[in-house]
């Protein structure tokens, strides 16, 4: 017996699992540190490169008492404190980025001075991304 799947069918498959997996990176972070329970500042950040067909999916735990999580944590925790949290409301470098569109998709779920926190924004590279975001999302560096 031959079994043939089509790149369409494919896709879909990745695409469900991709999305899975970023369900469970979220699920299986679970519930927060004690420290971040009892007052303190952490965000759950998500970064999907690439379009629904294909993507890249990673994802930390942003601890900021002492700044934790990925290589700009200290310089995320700062940019974060300046804008209160908001990551909407980081200033935005003066920078030239790239007309080439190879989207990319952040999310954040947490808390920042005692309130929670759920952003989601996708980019059109991750220059922009940067530009918009800092060192937030900066999970390779």
């Amino acid at each position: 017996m031959t079994h043939t799947t089509t790149a369409t069918a494919r896709r879909r498959a990745a695409r469900a699992g991709l999305t899975a997996t970023a369900a469970l990176l979220l699920a299986a972070a679970g519930p927060a540190p004690a420290e971040a329970r009892s007052g303190g500042d952490y965000l759950y950040l998500l970064v999907t490169k690439g379009d629904s067909r294909s993507s890249d999916t990673r994802g930390t735990l942003l601890l900021c008492d002492p700044p934790q999580g990925h290589g700009r944590a200290t310089e995320a925790c700062a940019q974060l404190d300046a804008a209160g949290g908001d990551i909407g409301a980081l200033p935005a470098a003066d920078v030239y980025c790239p007309m080439v569109y190879a989207p990319v998709t952040v999310q954040a779920r947490g808390q920042w001075g005692g309130r929670p926190v759920e952003y989601r924004q996708t980019f059109s590279n991750g220059c922009v991304m940067e530009a918009r975001t800092g060192a937030v999302f900066a999970l390779e560096s």
